[in-house]
C-alpha cells in the first residue's frame, strides 16, 4: 500500500515544518531563566494550555490507534473519549489542580515528594521518566513506519527528518514553544481529519447504511448485529461485544483506573495546565480540553468504523494485513486518505498525521526533560546550583531523551495489530497503581511514605504477575502475556489491559492503607496544609460566581458526555 504525494502535497508538509521552527525560534525571546524553559513561568492563558492540554494526548499513538480500535471494537472504541477521558478530565480540574498548581510543585513527582517522601517521590520519577522514553520511541516507531509504508522514504530519514524539526522547536523554544506548536498541530489535525470523516461516511451512504454493513461484519465474526454500532446494550457480557469486556471491567478498568490515572497523575499532560498563568486558568485547562475531546470520536473513531465496513464489503481486502495474517487496523485511516482524498487535501491529511506524531512525542520529551532536570538531576546528583545550569541539564536531556526514544522506536515490536492495545498495557502498569497513591495520598491525611512507597511497588509487581500469567485466546506467549504460564484468558488485549489495570489499582490502595495504619505519618498536619483535601480547604463557588466555577461548567460538560452515552447507547 502507497501513498502517492504530489508536489501540492510536500509543499504543505514543508510549510507545516518551517511554521514549526518558526515558533521556536520566536519561544527562544522569551528564555531568560530555568523556569522559562521547564514551567513557561505559568505566564499562558488557558485557551492555549487547554488545546495543548488536549494535543499533547493526541499524539500519532491516539489518532492512528483510536482509529484502529473504531476499526477493531466499533463504537465502543467511544468509550476512551465519554467514559474513559471526561469524568477524569473534570475530576481533575475541580478537585485535583488546586494541590498541583497551588503547592507550586514542578512536576507531579515532586508532588509525591511534598506528600510524603523521597523514596516514593524517586519511585514515580524514574518509571514517569522511562514510560515517557518509550511512549516517545513507540510513537516515533509508528509514524516512521507508517511513512515509510505509505511514502516509500527509509525508515531511517522518516526517523531522522522527524526527530530534527521536534529537536530544533523544543531546544530553541522550551515548553512555550512545545505548546504554541502543540496548538497549531491541534488545529491542523482538525483540518486534516476533518474532512476525511466527512467524506468517508458520505460515500458510505450515511449512518443507517454504514450500521447496516458493520451488522454483516459483526454476524461474520458471530457477535449480535449492532456489535459494531452500539455503545452499551451488549456490555452485558464479554463474549457478546468485540472488544471482550463486560460492563463492570468497561467502568471500573477504563472509567475509573486507566482514565483517572492517565489524565489524572500523568504529567505529560498535566504539565499544560502547570504552565496556566493563574489558579482559575489551570482549572480551566482541563475543561477547555474536554468539550473538543468530546467531538473527537466523529473526526477518529468514526473513519474506522467505515474502514471496517470497506473491509467487509470488499471482502477483506480493503485493509492490508498484519505479519501475522490478521486485518492491520492501525493502517484504517491511511487507506481511506488513499482512497478518498485528492493531491492537496491528501498532503493536508498527510500532515495532519504527522503534526499528531511530533504532538505526542513532544510532550513526552519535554516532560522528560522537566522530571529529569528536577526530579532526579537536581534531588540526587547536584543539588543547589545556578538556574543557567539546569536550563543547560534540561536542553541536554532533550537531546539525550531524543536519542532514546530512536532506540526505542529501532528495537519495538510490531505485534500489536493495535497500537492503541499497547499503550493501554503500559499504562495499566504505571498509571493504574500511580491513581491509588494519588487518591489516597490527596484525600487521606493519615496516608505515609511507607505506605505510598509499598503500595507502588506492589501495585506494579501485581500488574507484572496478572499479565504474565494470563494470554489473550490465539496468542502464544511472550510481549502479550502468559510468560510466567498461562492461566487466565482473555477475549482481546484490551480487556486484559483492563483487568491489570485493575488488580494494580486494588493492590496498590490496599497495601497503602495498610501500612500506613502501621506506621508513623511521614509529615505533620502543618506540612499538609495545602496538600491534602480537607472540608476547610475546600471553598466553592462565591455568591453570583456559580456560571463561570469550574465545578458548575464540569457538571455541564458532565450531562453533555451522559447525553452522548445515551444516544449511542
Amino acid at each position: 500500500m502507497q501513498i502517492h504525494l504530489g508536489k501540492a502535497d510536500y509543499a504543505i508538509l514543508a510549510a507545516y515544518f518551517c511554521l514549526a521552527i518558526v515558533i521556536g525560534w520566536a519561544g527562544r525571546r522569551h528564555l531568560r531563566r530555568s523556569g522559562d524553559f521547564f514551567l513557561s513561568t505559568r505566564s499562558l492563558p488557558a485557551w492555549v494550555t487547554g488545546l495543548a492540554f488536549l494535543s499533547a494526548n493526541l499524539g500519532a499513538q491516539e489518532v492512528i490507534g483510536s482509529a484502529a480500535s473504531g476499526a477493531k471494537y466499533g463504537i465502543m472504541a467511544a468509550h476512551f473519549y465519554w467514559m474513559g477521558a471526561i469524568p477524569a478530565m473534570v475530576f481533575l480540574a475541580v478537585f485535583m489542580m488546586p494541590f498541583y498548581y497551588g503547592s507550586k510543585v514542578r512536576s507531579v513527582p515532586e508532588y509525591l515528594k511534598l506528600r510524603f517522601d523521597e523514596k516514593t517521590h524517586g519511585f514515580n520519577a524514574i518509571t514517569f521518566a522511562a514510560t515517557a522514553i518509550i511512549v516517545s520511541g513507540i510513537s516515533l516507531h509508528t509514524v516512521a513506519l507508517l511513512i515509510s509504508t505509505l511514502v516509500g522514504w527509509s525508515y531511517g530519514l522518516c526517523i531522522g527528518v522527524s526527530c530534527l524539526i521536534l529537536f530544533i522547536y523544543i531546544f530553541l523554544g522550551g515548553l512555550t514553544s512545545v505548546i504554541y506548536n502543540e496548538v497549531l498541530q491541534f488545529f491542523t489535525l482538525v483540518l486534516g481529519l476533518a474532512p476525511l470523516s466527512v467524506m468517508a461516511l458520505r460515500q458510505s451512504g450515511g449512518w443507517e447504511p454504514l450500521k447496516h454493513t458493520l451488522a454483516v461484519a459483526a454476524v461474520n465474526r458471530h457477535f449480535p448485529p449492532g456489535a459494531w454500532t452500539e455503545l452499551w446494550r451488549f456490555t452485558d457480557n464479554p463474549a457478546h461485544n468485540p472488544m471482550g469486556v463486560g460492563g463492570f471491567g468497561m467502568v471500573a478498568g477504563l472509567g475509573f483506573v486507566l482514565s483517572f490515572g492517565y489524565w489524572c497523575t500523568n504529567f505529560s499532560v498535566v504539565q499544560r495546565a502547570m504552565s496556566a498563568r493563574s489558579m482559575s486558568a489551570a482549572q480551566m485547562t482541563p475543561l477547555i480540553a474536554a468539550v473538543p475531546k468530546m467531538l473527537l470520536p466523529a473526526l477518529i473513531v468514526l473513519p474506522g468504523m467505515v474502514a471496517m465496513a470497506l473491509n467487509t464489503s470488499g471482502h477483506g481486502s480493503f485493509l492490508p494485513l498484519a505479519p501475522d495474517g490478521t486485518p492491520d487496523y492501525n493502517l484504517a485511516i491511511p487507506a481511506l486518505m488513499q482512497r478518498y482524498f485528492p493531491t492537496g487535501l491528501l498532503g493536508i491529511g498527510f500532515t495532519a498525521l504527522v503534526a499528531s506524531f511530533m504532538s505526542g512525542m513532544a510532550a513526552n520529551i519535554s516532560a522528560f526533560n522537566t522530571v529529569w532536570t528536577f526530579d532526579i538531576y537536581q534531588c540526587y546528583l547536584a543539588r543547589n546550583r545556578a538556574g543557567t545550569h539546569y536550563l543547560w541539564v534540561g536542553r541536554s536531556a532533550t537531546v539525550v531523551a531524543i536519542l532514546l526514544s530512536i532506540g526505542v522506536a529501532y528495537v519495538a515490536s510490531s505485534k500489536f495489530n493495535n497500537i492503541m492495545d499497547m499503550l493501554q498495557l503500559v499504562s495499566s502498569f504505571v498509571n493504574a497503581p500511580l491513581l491509588a497513591t494519588f487518591l489516597l495520598g490527596m484525600f487521606w491525611r493519615r496516608a505515609t511514605g511507607h505506605g505510598a512507597f509499598a503500595g507502588l511497588l506492589g501495585g506494579t509487581l501485581s500488574a507484572a504477575i496478572v499479565q504474565g500469567t494470563s494470554l489473550v485466546a490465539g496468542n502464544a506467549p511472550g510481549l502479550k502475556g502468559g510468560w510466567l504460564g498461562v492461566h487466565y484468558a482473555f477475549a482481546s488485549e484490551m480487556a486484559q489491559s483492563f483487568w491489570i489495570g485493575i488488580v494494580a489499582f486494588g493492590v496498590c490502595f490496599a497495601m497503602t492503607i495498610l501500612v500506613s495504619l502501621t506506621t508513623l505519618p511521614s509529615r505533620s498536619d502543618a506540612e499538609l496544609t495545602g496538600l491534602v483535601f480537607s472540608p476547610t480547604s475546600w471553598r466553592g463557588p462565591a455568591p453570583g460566581q456559580w456560571a463561570y466555577h469550574p465545578l458548575t461548567v464540569g457538571i455541564i460538560i458532565l450531562i453533555v458526555s451522559l447525553a452522548l452515552n445515551i444516544v449511542f447507547w
